[in-house]
């Protein structure tokens, strides 16, 4: 039996089943033949009620968080290895021997019985670049699995709203890969991607070992030429293959004078210089980032056999990803509402610096995904909005989401606006966000930016489409 074939020779329990990483994922073994249950801590309270009624017309069956769910030793479970012993699923499962998977654990192992296998790295950019990848192998006709942390609008429709994943045919498996819990080092990749390395979940010291050890997993690798880190770790891979924006060495780059940026798109002449010849690229999603997301998915694509020049013009048809820049709405006095998955200093730095590139006041509202995380990257955090906004903006904190558990609670949202405001910025820290929306309402004016920030929480949305809803 292939190991494939043994993943779904048994019945799985998905704990988490609606997290950003567990849907698609529990999506593409049930699309394997695989029979999938699960229960969510934001299903039984309340939360995102329309995914859990997908998921319950697509198949999954679904428990509350009390460990009914759990009834045989044949089932898998699969949770955060974060997760409490305390939780009554996991309680369960010891009671009863079942074997017990981290959703990177199950990932891999389902990616590297792929076949041919895509993994795309890096501290920013995975999801987007998935997408695009994944966008663009698809249109070549190789039939790819696509596993994703946001949703895809190419394939998103009315019976699929939540495509976080694709299930294909063809043995390319294209996937984000994490670096936060060390589990990239389980990936055996065709090729490997690395976008950039900046801090976020680990140490410098420690994001250069795994990523080191992730292009060198790979039988070949892409390499990002204009970030320094990840060039470093590819100083003694002389094959790989390089791409960049301003790097004039990078194999697939950009003729410089042609790049034209607008408020929700790009323009660039993409050159291939291995073969001298040069191709339109026309991308609807803003910012210099996108266009290097962009860089990024030819290059690998073009490592896997695709002409630059047919993932050039696939990309033209790219839709984005949902909370990815992603346009809300437009009020009827021209105030703009954006959706953004920003939550580290990497990802918020991009989005404000395309926000920033053109007129108009902007109105930033971020919510942490965690403690533990705004421990971690506080002060870098804070330093990015005070640099990146100018004196006229604004940003609104509320507290750090938090769903229960036993994290420490003990540094917060005001600490961080205590040190944008030392640094020289304009913030104000709002407790709760439903607060913070009647402050946003209050202090937005016609032409203003209102972008919204945050992981982990899919009612995010929710609040950005209520905030344009409110708008005159």
């Amino acid at each position: 039996m292939t190991d494939a074939a043994s993943l779904t020779a048994h019945p799985w329990f998905f704990c988490g089943i609606g997290g950003s990483g567990m849907l698609p994922l529990a999506t593409i073994l049930k699309g394997h033949g695989a029979e999938v249950a699960g229960s969510d801590r934001s299903r039984d309270q309340g939360r995102s009620p329309e995914k859990f009624a997908w998921l319950e017309q697509q198949g999954f069956t679904l428990f509350p968080q009390d460990g009914s769910g759990i009834i045989s030793a044949d089932q898998t479970l699969v949770a955060s290895a974060a997760i409490e012993d305390t939780v009554p699923e996991i309680v369960r499962a010891n009671e009863l021997g079942c074997p017990r998977m981290t959703r990177a654990e199950l990932l891999a192992r389902l990616f590297n019985a792929s076949g041919y296998g895509l993994a795309v790295a890096g501290t920013s950019g995975k999801s987007t670049v998935t997408g695009m990848l994944g966008w663009i192998m698809y249109k070549a006709g190789h039939d790819p699995t696509i596993m994703n942390g946001a949703v895809m609008k190419n394939f998103a429709g009315p019976d699929a709203p939540f495509a976080s994943a694709r299930v294909g045919k063809g043995p390319v498996f294209v996937s984000e890969v994490d670096e936060s819990d060390g589990s990239i080092a389980l990936y055996r990749p065709e090729i490997s991607l690395l976008l950039n390395v900046s801090l976020d979940h680990k140490s410098m010291e420690e994001l250069r070992v795994l990523f080191r050890n992730f292009l060198r997993a790979g039988k070949a690798a892409v390499v990002n030429a204009d970030d320094v880190e990840a060039s470093y770790l590819a100083e003694n891979l002389p094959a790989a293959l390089t791409y960049g924006i301003d790097n004039p060495q990078a194999q697939i780059g950009v003729v410089s004078d042609t790049v034209e940026y607008s408020p929700t798109g790009l323009r660039a002449a993409v050159v291939d210089r291995r073969e001298s010849t040069v191709h339109p690229l026309v991308l609807n999603m803003p910012g210099r980032h996108n266009l290097s997301n962009a860089l990024a998915a030819i290059a690998c694509a073009a490592e896997a056999g695709v002409p630059v020049e047919h993932a050039v013009i696939a990309l033209r048809g790219f839709k984005g990803l949902a909370r990815r820049f992603d346009i809300i709405g437009t009020s009827p006095s021209g105030i703009v509402v954006i959706d953004d998955f920003g939550h580290n200093p990497e990802k918020c730095r991009a989005t404000l610096r395309t926000l920033k590139a053109h007129e108009g006041r902007v109105i930033a509202f971020f919510q942490p995904h965690g403690y533990g995380p705004l421990r971690q990257m506080g002060h870098e955090l804070a330093r990015t909005f005070a640099k990146e906004l100018g004196p006229d903006d604004v940003t609104l904190l509320c507290d750090p989401v938090y769903f229960g558990g036993t994290v420490d609670r003990s540094e917060g949202s005001e600490r961080i606006v205590q040190m944008i405001r030392e640094a020289g910025g304009n913030a104000e820290h709002i407790p709760a966000r439903e607060d913070c929306g009647r402050r946003i309402l209050e202090l937005a004016r016609p032409g203003d930016r209102i972008v919204v920030m945050g992981a982990r929480d899919d009612t995010l949305t929710d609040f950005a489409q209520n905030l344009l809803g409110g708008l005159a």
